[in-house]
C-alpha cells in the first residue's frame, strides 16, 4: 500500500474529530499529493463529481493481535459489538473510509493538484491511500438499515459559546467549531459536570464543561 497524499485539517489531535464524515459539513480539508502523484492528469474529470471517497490510514498504535469485539463510545463504552459491525479504528488493518464533499481542485505551481474538501473527519496529516469518486446511483442506499448507529445519530448537545470567545476564530471557522462541540466530543460514559475538557482546533484549545446536556465554553487558549 502506497501513501499517495496527506490531508491537512484544523485538528492536530484525535479528540474532538467528528465520529463520521459529513456530520459537520463546514469542516474543511486540503489534500496534497506526494511528489510522485502530482500529475494534473491524475485528477482529470474529478470536478465533474460532488463527493469523493477517501481511503486513509488510522493513526493508532500498531498491535500484534486483534480483538473480535470493540466497545463503541456511542453505546457508553460498555456494550461489545463485533469489530466488523463498527467503524472503530482498532481493526486488523487500520484503514478508514470517508465520504467528503469536493469543493474544488486547485492546480498549483509547487504542489501540483490540491484537492479542497469539506465534511471531513480526519486528523491533520492523515495519510491517504486512495481517492475514488462517489457514485450516487450505486453508493446511495437511503432505505438501508443503520444498525445500532441509527439509535444515536440524532444525539447532540446545546452549545453556549460566548461571543467574545467565538470571535477569536475567523468567521470561516466559527460554524465548524460550534458544530464540532454540538456533536459531543466526550466519551459517552463521561458524565462529570465538574470535569473540564479541551478540543484542539485551528491553533487554539477550546475548553468547556458539560452539565445537563448543555456544553459551555469557558476559555479559548492559543496553542503554542
Amino acid at each position: 500500500m502506497k501513501i499517495i497524499a496527506h490531508i491537512h485539517t484544523d485538528f492536530p489531535q484525535k479528540f474532538g474529530i467528528p465520529r463520521q464524515s459529513g456530520l459537520v459539513e463546514s469542516l474543511k480539508g486540503t489534500i496534497v499529493f506526494e511528489p510522485e502523484y502530482r500529475s494534473p492528469d491524475a485528477v482529470k474529470g474529478m470536478e465533474d463529481y460532488d463527493y469523493l471517497w477517501l481511503l486513509w490510514k488510522f493513526q493508532v498504535p500498531e498491535k500484534d493481535n486483534w480483538s473480535a469485539t470493540v466497545k463503541p463510545p456511542r453505546l457508553g463504552g460498555n456494550t461489545a459489538m463485533g469489530v466488523f459491525a463498527t467503524r472503530s479504528p482498532f481493526r486488523p488493518n487500520p484503514i478508514g473510509l470517508s465520504s467528503v464533499r469536493l469543493e474544488k481542485v486547485e492546480l498549483t505551481e509547487h504542489q501540483g493538484p490540491v484537492i479542497h474538501v469539506s465534511g471531513v473527519d480526519l486528523r491533520d496529516g492523515t495519510p491517504i491511500y486512495d481517492i475514488k469518486p462517489y457514485l450516487p446511483y450505486v453508493d446511495s442506499h437511503p432505505d438501508a438499515r443503520g444498525g445500532f448507529a441509527e439509535d444515536v445519530k440524532d444525539y447532540s448537545l446545546q452549545v453556549v459559546f460566548p461571543e467574545t470567545l467565538l470571535n477569536i476564530f475567523p468567521k470561516s471557522k466559527q460554524e465548524a467549531i460550534v458544530e464540532v462541540l454540538r456533536q459531543d466530543p466526550r466519551p459517552q460514559y463521561h458524565d462529570d459536570p465538574e470535569r473540564k475538557y479541551g478540543v484542539a482546533f485551528a491553533g487554539h484549545d477550546v475548553r468547556f464543561t458539560v452539565r445537563d446536556g448543555v456544553l459551555t465554553v469557558f476559555e479559548v487558549v492559543e496553542l503554542k
